[in-house]
């Protein structure tokens, strides 16, 4: 595949093409055709949203990272941006970091059960 595959046709198409490759786990063809829709329009949050998904599922956890920071700048009550960045910071050994993240993920799902269950 060339690289006017990725950027050929209209960017609801585009849209399409990134959710089939990244519903078939071919993240990295994912992540390469969303990285030209998030350049093209920076402040939509789904596009970047399944870029980091994407980056995550494919271990580029400092790229999903900051995926998700934009994210959140962009909206940030955002929820399930939120979970994923402290999932991805656990996955990075950042622990601390990630406690405070998936406590706000959880509060803002409704979830208002105290770590460690009760």
């Amino acid at each position: 595949m060339s690289d006017t595959y990725y950027e050929f046709g209209t960017a609801a198409e585009r849209w399409e093409r990134a959710q089939f490759f990244f519903e078939s786990k071919e993240y990295l063809v994912a992540a390469r055709i969303l990285g030209g829709l998030v350049e093209e329009v920076p402040e939509q949050v789904a596009p970047r949203l399944l870029l980091a998904r994407a980056y995550y599922h494919s271990a580029r956890l400092g790229r999903a990272e900051t995926e998700l920071r934009a994210v959140l700048e962009l909206d940030p009550v955002e929820h399930y941006a939120r979970l994923m960045l402290g999932r991805t910071l656990e996955r990075q050994g950042r622990q601390t970091e990630a406690s405070t993240h998936l406590r706000v993920a959880a509060a803002l799902s409704g979830d208002f059960t105290p770590a460690g269950g009760a």
